[in-house]
């Protein structure tokens, strides 16, 4: 196979800035049928057995090339498919607002530009919740079953804001506890993904119209971003765009050119609609298509090189 490894090391993966940019069209369905929504999340803590908190991964540098932002150098499962001319197969982990991600990210990245876009999210799931669904254990018998993934996109922590039950006690929500049981929990996830060869992106939570429940969000948002920050995985900060010209929350917000009144939210004030969705990818998508023409065009880098080594 050709000599990616010898080549890994000449460049890092160029990424496009996160865009802020509107929805497209208003339509709050996904095949006719109305967007599952997951209940809100309650203040009760459900007691779970805990899971090995695996010892939290070195931060890898993230490498700046001419002030643009840069991520680790291309994995090795990207690069094996772009030089076979696959399609890009593109996994989305979470809960239900995962669900929403997912719709809107295989509208964005259609099978007709060779991207295979696999839903891998399900409701009422999180990393409090291990007692009645393990996730690491999941994703790694999806992807046994499935195959690796290029690119993997998490979304978790709607159905997190309660406490957890770990090493024989109840720790509280955010205590040094909670953030060391959940914390490994998700280091173990990005962790496995990685194994497996994914890119890995944290796409955090969008505003909430509760105060108090939009508190606990933003503080598992900080939370997250501080572990991925950690892990030197690209945190994807949702906030900002589900928010008015003054930064309070906001079911309708501006859309298109023209700046038309559409609707962004779902009536629960958790989730967002269907152009909701798409408004607070579009910058991930955008991302997503910049990573994977980098590594495309460092494959066809690598052909003339190996072509002239030849002759």
């Amino acid at each position: 196979m050709k000599p990616w490894t010898l080549l890994a090391d000449r460049t890092v993966v160029l990424f496009l800035g996160v865009a802020a940019g509107a929805a497209i069209g208003l339509a709050f369905a996904h095949g006719g049928q109305p967007w599952p929504q997951v209940a809100t999340p309650k203040d009760t803590t459900a007691p779970i057995i805990p899971a090995p908190v695996p010892t939290p991964a070195a931060p890898q540098p993230m490498p700046q090339t001419a002030g643009v932002e840069c991520a680790m150098p291309f994995q090795q499962q990207l690069l094996d498919t772009v030089a076979a001319k696959g399609k890009i197969r593109v996994g989305v982990f979470g809960d239900s607002f995962g669900d929403g991600l997912w719709s809107a990210l295989y509208r964005q990245l259609p099978a007709s530009a060779d991207y295979q876009v696999v839903k891998y999210s399900q409701q009422s799931v999180g990393f409090t919740r291990y007692a009645s669904l393990n996730l690491e254990e999941h994703t790694a018998e999806q992807l046994a079953a499935d195959g690796p993934v290029d690119i993997a996109v998490i979304s978790f922590g709607a159905n997190d804001t309660q406490g957890v039950y770990a090493n024989g006690k109840a720790a509280a929500l955010f205590s040094p506890e909670w953030k060391h049981v959940i914390g490994g929990r998700v280091d173990g996830l990005v962790r496995l993904l990685r194994s497996k060869g994914a890119m890995v992106y944290w796409v955090g939570l969008p505003k909430m119209r509760k105060d108090s429940f939009d508190a606990d969000i933003a503080q598992m948002n900080a939370f997250y971003a501080e572990r991925m920050k950690m892990l030197g995985v690209p945190f994807i900060d949702t906030a900002p765009l589900s928010v008015d010209a003054s930064g309070a929350y906001a079911p309708y917000l501006p859309d298109g050119p023209e700046g038309k009144r559409t609707l962004m939210r779902a009536n629960d004030g958790i989730h967002m609609s269907m152009p909701g969705y798409v408004h607070i990818t579009r910058g991930l998508a955008d991302r997503i298509r910049g990573y994977v023409e980098a590594a495309r065009s460092f494959a066809g880098k690598d052909d003339k090189i190996v072509q002239a080594s030849a002759l």
